[in-house]
C-alpha cells in the first residue's frame, strides 16, 4: 500500500466518522439461499475456485529449510509439499504412483525421501522414483520417470506457497492488484506462532461474508472486542477478484489531532484481505491473522486460523502476549463461525428463500458477484471444450 492510498481510506474513515454515517452502496440486495445450499453449484465452486486458481496453501516459514515438507488438502486433493537441497518449492498428490496408498501420513517433518507404508516404493523430495523392491522380477521393463509423483503447479510468492491443482497457473494475474499491498506488508519476515484447525457445518461462504462487514461487532462481539471498533464504521474496495476492507478501531479518532506525517492505518484500523478464494488476511498493528477457508460439502467447511509474527526468538514475555494475542483470535472469531453454523441450520427451517445485505453490507454482495462471475466463466471454459 502506498503512502497516498493510506491517508485517503484514513480520510474517508474520519469522513465517515464526522458524518455519523456507515459506509453506504446504493442498494440493498438479495442472496439467494441456494447458494450456500445446492451441492451442484458447491461442486462448481470447489473446480472454478479452488482447483482452477492458485490458493495460498502453506507459509514461507512453515517450509523453510531443506528436507521440510508439509501435508495439506485442497478441493479433495490430497497435497504433499517439499522443499528440496537447492531451495525449490515442490508440490505433488499425496498418493502413490504403485497401487494408490496415501504416501505421507505424517502432517509435517523433514526428509529427503518417502517411502510408501504399502510395499516401500520410494521417492525423493523431488518426486523422482529411487527405489522398487524387487524391481527386477516384478517390474523388469520399468521406467522411472512413468512413475514419478505426480506434480502440482506450485510457485512462492510474497511470503507465500501458491498451489493450483488444475489448469495453467497465472499467479502474476491473480495477486497483482494486490502487489503493492503485499510489498508494503513483507509477510515473508513473518513466521506461524500458533495455528487452531477445525472444521465448521456450514458453507465455507457465510464464513468469508462475515467478516466483510462490522455492522455486527456491537452484539455478536460484546463480550470480545466491541469495546475496540466503532459501531458499523467501516469500508471496502474491490482490487480486482479480491476485496480489501478496512474496519476502523476507537483509536482512529485521535487522528483529527494529530498531523498527516503521523498517521498510520495499521495502528487505528484492522485491514481484512478477502482473496479469492479460500484467503484471508487480517491485518493488525503487528502481526498478521491468516485464515484458510476450506470447502469440504456444502454444509462443512475446514478453517486453519494461524498467528504470524515477527520472524525471530521470543523472550517469555513476548511469548505470553503472542499466545494470548492468538487465544483472544481464536475466541472471537469462533464467535463469527457458530453464528455462521446456526444460519446454514436456519436455511433448512424454509423461513427465509434469499438473505438481505443492507446498503452497509455492500461487500457481502461485491463477494458474491465474484464468485458468480468466477462460476460463469467456468461455464463458458466447459462449453468452449465441448
Amino acid at each position: 500500500m502506498d503512502r497516498d492510498t493510506e491517508i485517503r481510506l484514513l480520510d474517508e474513515i474520519l469522513g465517515l466518522r464526522k458524518a455519523g454515517s456507515a459506509f453506504l452502496d446504493e442498494d440493498v440486495t438479495q442472496s439467494p439461499v441456494s447458494r450456500y445450499t445446492d451441492t451442484d453449484r458447491f461442486a462448481r465452486e470447489q473446480t472454478a475456485l479452488f482447483r482452477q486458481r492458485p490458493v495460498a496453501l502453506a507459509h514461507v516459514s512453515e517450509l523453510a529449510s531443506d528436507g521440510d515438507f508439509l501435508v495439506r488438502s485442497l478441493a479433495g486433493r490430497p497435497i504433499l509439499l517439499t522443499r528440496d537441497r537447492e531451495g525449490e518449492v515442490h508440490a505433488f498428490l499425496n498418493v502413490c504412483r504403485h497401487r494408490g496408498m496415501e504416501l505421507v501420513p505424517a502432517e509435517t517433518g523433514c526428509r529427503h525421501r518417502f517411502t510408501c507404508p504399502y510395499h516401500a516404493w520410494t521417492w525423493d523430495n523431488r518426486g523422482n522414483l529411487i527405489a522398487v523392491p524387487h524391481r527386477e522380477q516384478g517390474f523388469p521393463d520399468q521406467e522411472a520417470d512413468a512413475y514419478a509423483l505426480h506434480r502440482v503447479a506450485v510457485e512462492q510468492r510474497h511470503g507465500w506457497i501458491w498451489v493450483q491443482i488444475e489448469g495453467h497457473m497465472d499467479l502474476g494475474q491473480l495477486v497483482a492488484p494486490l502487489a503493492d499491498d503485499f510489498a508494503w506488508l513483507d509477510m515473508d519476515q513473518l513466521e506461524v506462532h500458533a495455528v487452531d484447525a477445525r472444521d465448521w457445518a456450514c458453507n465455507w461462504k457465510i464464513l468469508a461474508e462475515g467478516g466483510l462487514e462490522a455492522y455486527h461487532f456491537r452484539v455478536a462481539h460484546a463480550d470480545t472486542i466491541a469495546a475496540l471498533f466503532h459501531d458499523n464504521l467501516s469500508t471496502y474496495e474491490c482490487l480486482g477478484s479480491h476485496i480489501r476492507s478496512v474496519l476502523a478501531r476507537r483509536s482512529v479518532d485521535e487522528l483529527v489531532e494529530m498531523p498527516r506525517d503521523d498517521w498510520h492505518i495499521r495502528q487505528h484500523t484492522n485491514l481484512l484481505y478477502t482473496l479469492m478464494a479460500g484467503t484471508i488476511f487480517l491485518v493488525q498493528a503487528d502481526h498478521v491473522v491468516w485464515l484458510q477457508v476450506l470447502p469440504l460439502s456444502v454444509d462443512r467447511t475446514h478453517v486453519r486460523l494461524a498467528t504470524l509474527r515477527p520472524a525471530g526468538e521470543l523472550t517469555d514475555k513476548a511469548q505470553t502476549y503472542w499466545d494470548r494475542n492468538h487465544a483472544l483470535t481464536v475466541e472471537t472469531l469462533n464467535e463469527d463461525f457458530v453464528i455462521g453454523e446456526k444460519i446454514q441450520a436456519g436455511f433448512a427451517m424454509g423461513a427465509n428463500e434469499s438473505l438481505t445485505f443492507g446498503r452497509y453490507e455492500g461487500a457481502l454482495a461485491r463477494f458474491n458477484e465474484m464468485v458468480e462471475s468466477a462460476l460463469s466463466d467456468e461455464s463458458v471454459r466447459m462449453q468452449a471444450a465441448e
